[in-house]
C-alpha cells in the first residue's frame, strides 16, 4: 500500500483512539464516583472544552446597542408588608422647616426558636371519664407547622442535607433529631406525590403542544437508577424508575394510571414497530382489551401464549409498549403533542417527536482532529449549522410557507455534503436521517429548538445526588421527586414555594395558594 494511501488510514485510526481514550476516561471517572473514590484533581480547567454556545451565539444582536444608564436604578417592589419606623433627627437648629421624610428601605428577617407548652384542661366527669381539651387545629405532633415548613424549604429548595439541618437547628436551641427530620420529609409524601401527579395529568389533558424530556443517573438503595424529567414552560415532573427503558418512560406518561389498553392506537403502535401481523392478530382475537394493572396484563400474555414466542422484535416488549401507548391516549393525554428530546431512544414515542439542535451540533463540536484539513472542515460545518439554526429561530418568529421549503432544501445541502473527512461525513449522514425530527419546528413553530429547559430543570436532581448520594427508602425517593417537581412548577407559575408550603401545611388561610393542577388547566 502506498504512503499516500496509508496516511488517511493512520489519521483515522488516531482519531478513533483519541475518542476511545476520552470514553475510557469518562467511564473511569464515573466508576470512581459510584465507588465513592476521589477523582483526578482538575488542575487545568482551562484545557477543557467549553460548551459550543450555539444557542446564545445565534441570538439576534442590535447593531447599535445602547449603553445602560448605571445612574438609574429600578424601583424595587416589595412582596412583603412594609413596616414604617420613624427616625427622629437630633440637634436640629431652631427655626428649621420640616421637609417630611426621606425613605431608606431595609429587608430583614426575624428568626428565633420558641417552645410552646399547651396546658390542656383535664376534667373528670361524674361517670368517671377523663375529658382533655383538644389541641389547636394543625398541631398533630411535637414539631410545629412553621418548623416543618422551614425544614422542607431548606432541604428541597435550599438543597441542604439532614446532618446540616440537625446542626443548624441545634445551634438555634432546637432539639430535632435526624430521625425526626427524615419523618418530616416523608410523613405526608403521598399527598404531595398525588399533587405532582395531578399537575402532570392537567398538563397532558390540556393537550400541551409540547413537552421536553431528559434523564440523569440516580442512586436508590445503593443501586443505579434513572431520574426522568418531563416538563415545559408551565410544569416540571420527576420520577425515578429502575431503568431508562421505553416501557418505563411510557409508564410515566400514564400520569399515575396503572391500566393497559388494547385499542386502535395500541395496534397501530405495534404495526409501526414491526410487530409480526400474526402476533398482533393473536392479541386481537382474545378479550378483554383493558387490564387494570401490570399483573393482569402479564397474566393475559401468559394465558394466550405470547411469552413463549421467540421472534424479533420481542413480542412481549412491543405489545406492552403498545398497550401503554393505548392507555395514554385513552385517557386523553398528549393528543397532538410533540415530545422533544436529546435523541435518547426511549423517548422516541408517538407520531410527533422532535430533536434538540444543541445536542446535534454538540456531536460535531466534540469531534477531535489531528490535521488542519480536519479542523477546517469541522469549523466550516459548524458555521453552516449555526447559520441554519439562526434562520430556524427567525422562522419561528414569523413562519412562512416559502421559508419552510427553502429551509428544508438548505438542510439537505448541509447534511448531504461530502467533506472528505470520514468522521464528519459519517456524522452528517447520521444527522441527515433525523431530518423529520430536527425540522419538526417547520410544522410546529411553537415548539423549542433545544432541551435546555429540561437540562436546567434536572440540575436540581444532579445537585441532590451530589450532596446526598442515594435515597434509602421508596418514601425518601418519592419525597425527593415530588417536592422537587412541585418546587420547579411553583417557580414556573410564579408562586413562592414558601407560600405553597405554608398553604399546604395549614399555616396560611386555606386556598391562599390554589391547586397547581387547577392553575395549569386554567392557563391560556
Amino acid at each position: 500500500m502506498e504512503a499516500a494511501e496509508l496516511k488517511p488510514l493512520v489519521l483515522g485510526l488516531l482519531e478513533q483512539v483519541a475518542g476511545l481514550k476520552e470514553l475510557v476516561r469518562e467511564q473511569s471517572e464515573e466508576i470512581a464516583r459510584l465507588k465513592g473514590l476521589k477523582g483526578k484533581p482538575d488542575i487545568k480547567p482551562e484545557a477543557k472544552k467549553k460548551p459550543s454556545g450555539m444557542e446564545n451565539g445565534t441570538d439576534p444582536t442590535d447593531a447599535n446597542p445602547k449603553e445602560p444608564d448605571k445612574r438609574k436604578r429600578s424601583k424595587k417592589n416589595f412582596r412583603i408588608p412594609v413596616q414604617d419606623r420613624i427616625v427622629k433627627a437630633h440637634d436640629v437648629p431652631a427655626g428649621s422647616r420640616n421637609l417630611g421624610y426621606e425613605d431608606f428601605m431595609v429587608e430583614d428577617i426575624i428568626l428565633h426558636a420558641i417552645a410552646i407548652r399547651y396546658r390542656r384542661e383535664r376534667w373528670l366527669t361524674p361517670d368517671g371519664r377523663t375529658v382533655i381539651a383538644a389541641l389547636p387545629m394543625g398541631v398533630t405532633d411535637h414539631v410545629g407547622a412553621e418548623l416543618k415548613r422551614f425544614i422542607l424549604m431548606l432541604y428541597h429548595q435550599g438543597q441542604t442535607t439532614v446532618p446540616r439541618l440537625v446542626a443548624l437547628l441545634d445551634s438555634m436551641g432546637l432539639d430535632v433529631s435526624e430521625r425526626k427530620i427524615v419523618r418530616i420529609l416523608t410523613e405526608e409524601v403521598e399527598r404531595f406525590k398525588a399533587e405532582a401527579q395531578a399537575v402532570l395529568r392537567a398538563a397532558f389533558q390540556k393537550a400541551a403542544s409540547w413537552i421536553s424530556v431528559d434523564d440523569t443517573g440516580a442512586r436508590h438503595k445503593g443501586k443505579n437508577g434513572i431520574c426522568t424529567q418531563i416538563g415545559n414552560h408551565l410544569f416540571t415532573f420527576f420520577a425515578t424508575p429502575h431503568s431508562k427503558s421505553r416501557i418505563n418512560f411510557l409508564s410515566l406518561l400514564r400520569a399515575g394510571h396503572t391500566d393497559y389498553v388494547l385499542n386502535d392506537a395500541a395496534f397501530e403502535y405495534m404495526k409501526d414497530h414491526n410487530m409480526p401481523s400474526w402476533v398482533s392478530d393473536k392479541l386481537q382475537e382474545h378479550h378483554p382489551r383493558i387490564f387494570a394493572n401490570e399483573a393482569a396484563w402479564l397474566a393475559h400474555l401468559e394465558e394466550i401464549g405470547l411469552t413463549k414466542i421467540r421472534v424479533h422484535p420481542n413480542p412481549v416488549q412491543i405489545a406492552t409498549e403498545g398497550a401503554l401507548w393505548g392507555s395514554i391516549l385513552s385517557h386523553g393525554f398528549l393528543k397532538d403533542s410533540v415530545i422533544l428530546s436529546d435523541d435518547a431512544g426511549q423517548f422516541n414515542v408517538g407520531d410527533a417527536h422532535a430533536l434538540c439542535w444543541v445536542h446535534a451540533e454538540r456531536l460535531v463540536y466534540k469531534l477531535k482532529f489531528f490535521t488542519d484539513a480536519g479542523r477546517a472542515a469541522q469549523e466550516k460545518v459548524r458555521r453552516e449549522i449555526w447559520d441554519f439554526y439562526r434562520a430556524l429561530k427567525a422562522y419561528k418568529t414569523k413562519p412562512a410557507e416559502e421559508d419552510k421549503k427553502r429551509l428544508a432544501k438548505r438542510f439537505d445541502q448541509i447534511f448531504d455534503q461530502k467533506t472528505g473527512i470520514c468522521a464528519i461525513d459519517k456524522l452528517l449522514n447520521r444527522l441527515r436521517r433525523n431530518k423529520p425530527e430536527l425540522l419538526r419546528a417547520l410544522e410546529r413553530p411553537d415548539i423549542p429548538l433545544h432541551t435546555n429547559g429540561s437540562e436546567n430543570d434536572i440540575r436540581c436532581q444532579v445537585t441532590r445526588r451530589k450532596i446526598s448520594g442515594t435515597t434509602r427508602s421508596d418514601k425518601g425517593r418519592d419525597s425527593r421527586d415530588a417536592f422537587l417537581s412541585l418546587a420547579k412548577t411553583c417557580m414556573k407559575l410564579d408562586i413562592s414555594f414558601w407560600d405553597y408550603l405554608g398553604d399546604r401545611l395549614g399555616i396560611l388561610p386555606h386556598g391562599s395558594v390554589p391547586q397547581l393542577a387547577a392553575l395549569i388547566a386554567a392557563h391560556p
